[in-house]
């Protein structure tokens, strides 16, 4: 039978290119699985992080078979980003993309007596071939899941296969109240004296069908009477156990779970799951934690969708790769709708291998996550136009959304445009589905564009299925003030744009999903913003997963059926001036107010209470009642605020667009503006001004000025937005750009000589 050995313990890791050691290494470090080292390099604001090509090592006894003879595997369950496998010192396998499972068969290389040396060259260096070739996220390395041996007879399920499970299960309910489960396993090494017994257990454990086939041809489908529906709120699952047998004898044995659910979209309904309109509300996950890097336990896998649990929402884009499988199974169990995707990712690589590695990386999402009734929609790439649009790029797309219909014609395929994606274009009637990322009232515009661009983009293609895959702002728990606005990075005002956003989101119940981004703070080394550098600070919580930030328990109040009251700004926790305001949000009719242990005040509303409420001298109790829950902070009132709770960077980019003008002088910031020939100019992509150091330092500081963004050549950023002009970024940021601002960004440009 299949064994399963876990060799996580007890690891050699050298962090350096050493090459491949003859012997094994026992005075490398020692080192647990999973592991990766960019655990605090890869957010610890240090701008940069270590992406180089390192080496682990371990001893393995060969697993004996009982009935002699048999094959051993290797499973890797992710290694970031690319790496080579190593058996007593010849190469086995080597492997593009970070964030599947791949194994190899390394059955004639392992020795009879003794001990057996693995070896496996992770890299994280950027490579032509591989994508996320350039992404607003750290791209950490190495053994990050875990290694497991796999021994089994010379005739077992299918362990080769772009990794997958070895069986693929499509339960279809009927209409009579029952359902078909379609199954096929694929067999290795059998001969006609085989057969695979299949059986449908319950969720109590008690067989619900069964059938038996011939193992060549071992593909089937059964009838369950009465099934149970996969539902959001009671997400039932059956367990398809395959049994492959020889006369008396069982030889290998696999499982999987699956759920029994039907789906669509409709542009005018939304999503609509067993019959029943359902708008997906939810959030973006990434898979990485404080000091942690991505190398999650199976445990921290598990309370990450607890957490988003707790929140109340019902979908969870899984960005912007494939996540654990403890992941997809948390997911399964907790009754999430899940979009998960490939790395395809802001700019697209010309290079035909890197295509190639989209069609791969493709084919082991689906191949290794088919049976999870989780999964809903497949993700065929991410904000891709930042990179530019090209008839190439528009013909891969068109033929990754129909390698995904050949390998899985039960799910919906979809795609997050970035904001900038025109409304009318090539990019658009390609996947079933499709959503924008949109940043108003952050990176550009004002926070209620939102919904008239929404209901905009629903006039003219009615006929489209529209998402909002992201969406979100920076809030670093440190800031605060009376007067919360955009770009001060204060809780507050991410607490104000949610609000926002939650209501924007309830009025539109035909947008068939929305995605906060995101649901954590994460790791992005090369970011530096609001005082926080490494990180991307949008999370509805922190990386270390320890503080929820007032704006979570808005979309708790919109989503959670379970009451709930949070009082706001406890971590404004001292405050100048007569009266201060207290916002309350509750999914209750009504709250009651007090302060002190006097009754301050009672409202009825929809989400948001908001109160205005005097403090005395020292320290004041607030407590917020509803529906029989309750909710208190403690406030003191002080003669001046902290200093602290204003990002200084506030007041000096005011004072930096001022002095950007008096730099202009006298010229006329509304006259036409001129393009002289060989000169740099708006309409110049990124990467060509970066040829003259002196137009990169003017437009580095205007970028900052506008947008509070770092651009340095050869960072994530910059490599991210290098074949935009400037011209393409001021619209983007729109109102946020103060008026002549792109005018006398090009007086300044054409002063440079074309390098």
């Amino acid at each position: 039978m299949r064994n399963i050995i876990n060799i996580n313990k007890d690891w050699r890791f050298l962090q350096k290119d050493a090459g491949l050691p003859e012997a094994f290494p026992a005075d490398w470090p020692v080192v647990d699985l999973p592991h990766t080292w960019n655990a605090v390099d890869g957010h610890d604001g240090n701008g940069s992080y270590d992406r180089g090509k390192y080496w682990y090592a371990k001893q393995f006894e060969t697993p004996k078979q009982p009935l002699g003879g048999g094959k051993v595997y290797v499973e890797i369950l992710a290694a970031g980003q690319q790496a080579t496998v190593y058996v007593n010192g010849q190469e086995v396998i080597y492997h593009e993309g970070g964030y599947s499972t791949f194994r190899a068969d390394i059955t004639d290389l392992c020795r009879e007596d003794g001990e057996n040396l693995l070896v496996i060259a992770c890299s994280n260096e950027e490579k032509s071939s591989v994508y996320p070739q350039s992404a607003d996220f750290t791209f950490y390395g190495g053994l990050y899941r875990g290694v497991n041996l796999i021994s089994v007879p010379d005739a077992h399920f299918d362990l080769e296969y772009y990794g997958g499970p070895g069986i693929m299960v499509t339960p279809k309910p009927c209409d009579c109240g029952g359902a078909s489960f379609e199954i096929e396993a694929y067999v290795k090494g059998a001969d006609e004296n085989f057969t695979v017994q299949y059986t449908v257990l319950d969720a109590e454990g008690k067989e619900a069908a069964s059938a038996v086939r011939p193992a060549d041809a071992a593909k089937v489908t059964v009838f369950v009477p009465d099934a149970k529906r996969w539902e959001i709120d009671s997400p039932y699952l059956y367990t398809v156990k395959a049994v492959l047998q020889r006369r008396n004898e069982a030889y290998d044995e696999i499982c999987t779970r699956v759920g029994v659910r039907s789906f669509s979209c409709d542009p005018q309904e939304g999503f609509v799951i067993n019959g029943v309109k359902t708008p997906l509300r939810g959030v973006s996950r990434h898979q990485d934690r404080l000091y942690v890097g991505n190398a999650l336990t199976k445990e921290q896998h598990y309370e990450d969708a607890r957490l988003i649990k707790e929140l109340g929402a019902n979908t969870i884009r899984l960005a912007h790769y494939q996540h654990s499988q403890d992941f997809y199974d948390a997911c399964d169990e907790l009754g999430f709708i899940v979009w998960a995707e490939i790395p395809f990712i802001s700019v697209m690589n010309p290079d035909p291998a890197a295509h190639q590695n989209c069609i791969s990386q493709m084919k082991e999402l689906i191949i290794q996550n088919y049976n999870h009734p989780s999964i809903c929609f497949w993700g065929v790439s991410n904000e891709i136009l930042i990179g530019g649009i090209s008839q190439k790029l528009v013909e891969n797309h068109v033929e990754l959304n129909a390698l995904c219909k050949e390998l899985d014609p039960t799910r919906l395929t979809t795609i997050a445009h970035v904001s900038m994606t025109p409304i009318d274009g090539p990019m658009h009637k390609i996947t079933d589905v499709e959503s924008y990322n949109h940043y108003f009232g952050w990176y550009g515009g004002k926070m209620e564009d939102n919904g008239p661009w929404l209901d905009h983009f629903h006039q003219v293609h009615p006929d489209i299925c529209l998402g909002l895959s992201e969406y979100g702002c920076e809030g670093i728990v440190t800031y605060h003030g009376p007067n919360p606005a955009c770009k001060d990075y204060s809780e507050e005002y991410q607490a104000l744009y949610h609000e926002h956003m939650a209501k924007v989101l309830d009025e539109r119940p035909w947008i068939w999903s929305s995605h906060v981004w995101n649901m954590f703070d994460f790791g992005c080394a090369a970011r530096n913003e609001g005082g926080v550098a490494g990180r991307n600070n949008k999370g509805l919580m922190t990386i270390d997963r320890k503080t929820k930030k007032d704006s979570y328990y808005i979309y708790q109040a919109y989503w959670s059926k379970a009451p709930m009251v949070h009082v706001c700004g406890r971590r404004y926790a001292q405050r100048a001036g007569e009266t201060t305001q207290i916002r309350v949000y509750s999914n209750q009719p009504a709250v009651t107010l007090w302060l002190n242990g006097e009754k301050a005040g009672e409202q009825s509303a929809d989400k948001v209470f908001v109160f205005e409420v005097a403090l005395k001298d020292g320290f004041n109790t607030v407590v917020a009642e509803a529906g029989g829950v309750k909710d208190s902070i403690t406030l003191e009132k002080v003669e001046k605020e902290p200093a602290i709770y204003v990002l200084p960077e506030v007041n000096e980019r005011a004072e930096g667009v001022a002095n950007w003008f008096k730099q202009i002088g006298d010229m006329d910031l509304k006259a036409p503006m001129e393009f002289p020939e060989g000169k740099y100019s708006i309409r110049d992509k990124l990467e060509d001004i970066a040829k003259c150091p002196g137009a990169m330092e003017v437009v580095s500081t205007a970028i900052k000025l506008a947008m509070n963004m770092e651009i340095k050549p050869g960072e994530g950023m910059f490599n991210m937005a290098k074949a935009m002009t400037m011209e393409s970024m001021m619209e983007m940021a729109g109102s946020m750009v103060p008026e002549g601002f792109a005018e006398s960004l090009n007086a300044k440009l054409i002063k440079f000589d074309k390098v």
